[in-house]
């Protein structure tokens, strides 16, 4: 457990996103590292730093509220290690993907993103539209219907955007979240496949942000190492829930867009 856990009951219903402590042990062990962290209410911050394994002695530092991690040159002292990297193209593109990720699930939440010293995103704290207008493009939205469903009493809602039929490409976006947490979980996806089956030319693939909401005790989000895939209490109703969702938003929009080509 972790110092988020207060209680055992607080196991059957993380709320909470975590990060495996063992993690920073494994990563400052191959990069140059430091971290400061600075507690409310505290006159100053604290630091440390690591190149390759040793651990400076702690110090003073300036800083805010809260924790930055910076971890640079990864992979320095183990070259071995470094050629198994894929081309810079490549690696930026799963930052850049890792980036939007964590972007769309907490758009309350300013997020810049930097690649050979240029800002590529400067993300202001902002609504949901907004924060995929800036990462997907404002036609992205356009074309999209809005998904906002709730059942009620806090049970379980879903809302979003997914793409209308005659708008989606060979490729897309494919994000959804459950409780903030990005997932890529097979309930939900054979869900919105289900939604989309008897409206999307076959060489097309839909495509999605949308943020499921439920109570964390109705879902398991340790049956993955990465975290990517959940259990629900009752994936059935979820799997339900979500298709029907979808399926009454694009039916809503369907007199507003063109005939689908499948060209």
């Amino acid at each position: 457990a972790t110092s988020k856990i207060a209680l055992p009951s607080d196991l059957e219903a993380i709320a909470t996103l975590g990060f495996r402590g063992e993690a920073l042990a494994s990563i400052d062990a191959v990069s140059r590292f430091a971290l400061a962290s600075r507690r409310r209410g505290k006159p100053h911050a604290w630091r440390i730093e690591v190149e390759g394994g040793p651990v400076s002695s702690t110090t003073p530092a300036a800083l805010a509220a809260g924790t930055t991690v910076s971890v640079e040159e990864l992979y320095f002292n183990t070259p071995a290690r470094r050629k198994f990297l894929r081309s810079e193209a490549t690696e930026w593109a799963h930052s850049a993907e890792a980036f939007a990720r964590v972007a769309l699930a907490r758009p309350d939440i300013g997020f810049t993103l930097a690649h050979n010293g240029r800002v590529q995103h400067r993300l202001q704290p902002a609504g949901v539209r907004a924060r995929v207008d800036a990462l997907l493009g404002h036609a992205w939205a356009d074309n999209a219907a809005g998904v906002d469903v709730d059942a009620g009493a806090g049970a379980i809602a879903l809302r979003g955007f997914a793409v209308r039929p005659a708008y989606a490409a060979n490729g897309g976006g494919q994000y959804v979240f459950v409780n903030g947490r990005y997932v890529r979980d097979r309930v939900l996806a054979h869900a919105l496949r289900d939604a989309y089956r008897d409206v999307l030319h076959h060489d097309r693939m839909p495509s999605y942000v949308l943020w499921l909401q439920l109570d964390p005790r109705h879902v398991d989000v340790n049956v993955h190492p990465q975290k990517t895939e959940v259990r629900f209490r009752d994936s059935g109703g979820v799997h339900q829930f979500v298709r029907h969702a979808v399926e009454r938003a694009l039916a809503a929009t369907a007199t507003d867009q063109p005939a689908v080509s499948a060209a």
